[in-house]
């Protein structure tokens, strides 16, 4: 089986829709239109091994978190001395289109069970965050 590639934010690039194994032509054409990136281009290889997000990509940024745990020596951000840190704040912008408030809650219980543990229940945590609808006091139980 391939490897389950995941960011060191605790983002799941394996359950995301531009990760190569999951991008759809549709998809391709419909962000090549908005983008002018070349169709073939609209595929991601995940944040391992110096690659980075094709969305920072495509706008020729770099992952100050990705680049931060590079620096630090560490593959995950949990691993990290001064986790939690200002790069995972969960921010409201974006956040019923990204996965990106996820990642604390992933990067906890990564460091709790395992990445390898977590990445089993990584695709329920993304559908509860997309479709389950906010009870105040309930979380995603």
């Amino acid at each position: 089986m391939k490897k389950k590639i995941v960011a060191p934010c605790g983002i799941d690039c394996f359950n995301c829709e531009i990760f190569e194994d999951n991008v759809t032509d549709e998809l391709q054409t419909r962000l090549s239109a908005m983008t002018q990136v070349p169709k073939e281009m609209i595929t991601c290889k995940g944040c391992i091994d110096g690659n980075i997000c094709l969305l920072l990509k495509i706008q020729g940024k770099n992952c100050k978190t990705s680049d931060c745990a590079r620096e630090k020596g560490v593959d995950y951000c949990f691993e990290c001395d001064m986790f939690p840190c200002q790069y995972l704040m969960p921010l409201a912008d974006g956040a019923d289109k990204f996965p990106h408030n996820m990642k604390l809650y992933n990067l906890c219980l990564m460091k709790e069970i395992g990445v390898e543990a977590w990445t089993e229940k990584a695709g329920d945590i993304r559908k509860t965050y997309y479709t389950k609808k906010l009870e105040i006091g309930e979380g995603g139980s």
